[in-house]
């Protein structure tokens, strides 16, 4: 019995398939597999297989024309058989531009189909696949597809005859997941899209070598008994900063600028659904080992979700850190409605110059967001040198 071949749908945007090749004609017999044509996609040229085994009755549409999604691209069936029932209300193809130039197909891999003839069990296998393992007479059934939607490709079918250089890990195919936003998630989605599009952010980046800070922090612990970080330091050294340029320490408001008279520091903490920063309040009051207690406990009790409100808000300068994770140098998203944030890279082991000779060295760069309203480009740079003099001396941090 005849069928009528549609035109697939290629891609989850694709609406229209071009014609580039038809690789058979009508009359000529064709086998469940064969390619029967090349079809341009919006994302790729494809090679198009017959789904059933028969003669080409009838091929809809020219090299050139455009057919759409679940338009009939071919009727196959017997010789002479009548196909009129299958003509009734025929969709016919649109004329595209590329009837005019049709370019030549791309002769890429492309997820084709191999039929098994012995039982008619269509496997996902590139061409160069399929036609390595013909070879080889090696049964696709009995491979694992590594390609993408478990498509057979050329390496699937060399690791399987043994003639793959190096063997290569399967791994398991990836789910999609939707995940409903959590209040925090909107919330941050909201605060800092509001930041980055109304505040008018620029960024002033600064390194400065670390060896004293190294040193110092090493032999503070030691002494101490005490295990304070390197961003308790940055913590500290960030408080005494402001101390020394209070315009870095201030909020724009609609009808005034606030200067703050007091130095609260926020420091991010990553948690489950995002990030949260809890406030180190009179952070420039408080000693090395207060502000690591102090910012631990905050931390811990953030990632448990038990902050209280005015434990997270007003703050008046934050401090977010990636070093620990090998970020270098970043720019962070102002914390409304704090002026400045300052972006903390990882401690980097390179050459630097001292006395006039290069030697092994450990800098870090650190990167602060200014909103223009209200800290200007000379006071970003004057708190960035009090900070960089704080943290290569860092005996400033205890006296």
């Amino acid at each position: 019995m005849a069928t009528k071949m549609l035109m697939p749908k290629l891609s989850d945007t694709m609406e229209e398939g071009v014609i580039l090749k038809w690789r058979k004609k009508e009359g000529e017999s064709i086998k469940s597999g064969d390619i029967l044509a090349d079809i341009q996609s919006d994302k790729a040229d494809m090679e198009q297989e017959a789904y059933d085994s028969g003669v080409i009755l009838k091929l809809f549409a020219k090299e050139g024309e455009g057919v759409k999604v679940g338009a009939p691209l071919a009727i196959i069936g017997k010789a002479g058989e009548d196909i009129s029932s299958l003509l009734t209300g025929t969709v016919t193809a649109s004329i595209t531009p590329a009837q005019q130039s049709v370019p030549a197909p791309v002769h890429a891999p492309v997820p084709v189909v191999a039929v098994l003839a012995n039982n008619d069990v269509r496997v996902k296998a590139s061409p160069l696949a399929k036609k390595i393992a013909e070879e080889k007479k090696i049964d696709l059934r009995s491979i694992a597809g590594s390609g993408p939607y478990g498509r057979i490709v050329k390496a699937d079918v060399e690791l399987k005859s043994g003639s793959s250089s190096m063997p290569r890990k399967i791994l398991a195919p990836l789910q999609t997941k939707e995940i409903p936003h959590s209040m925090m998630r909107k919330t941050i989605a909201k605060r800092l899209l509001e930041s980055k599009s109304t505040i008018p952010h620029f960024y002033l980046t600064i390194e400065m070598n670390m060896k004293r800070a190294i040193d110092f922090r090493n032999s503070f612990n030691e002494a101490t008994g005490t295990k304070i970080s390197y961003n308790d330091l940055v913590v500290k050294a960030v408080a005494l900063a402001l101390r020394e340029n209070p315009k870095a320490n201030s909020s724009f408001f609609t009808e005034k600028i606030v200067l703050h008279g007091r130095i609260d520091v926020s420091v991010a903490v990553a948690v489950e659904d995002g990030l949260i920063t809890p406030v180190i309040r009179s952070t420039d009051q408080k000693t090395l080992p207060e502000i690591s207690a102090e910012t631990k406990e905050l931390a811990k009790r953030a990632r448990e979700g038990k902050l209280k409100p005015e434990e997270f808000t007003n703050g008046t300068f934050t401090v977010s850190n990636l070093g620990m994770y090998d970020i270098e140098n970043f720019a962070a998203i102002i914390n409304p409605p704090e002026g400045a944030i300052l972006a903390v890279g990882s401690i980097v082991e390179k050459p630097v110059v001292e006395n006039g000779q290069v030697v092994a060295g450990h800098t870090m760069k650190v990167t602060m967001s200014c909103d223009h309203r209200v800290v200007d480009g000379a006071v970003g740079a004057q708190f960035l040198q009090s900070f960089k003099k704080i943290m290569e001396n860092p005996l400033l941090l205890i006296i």
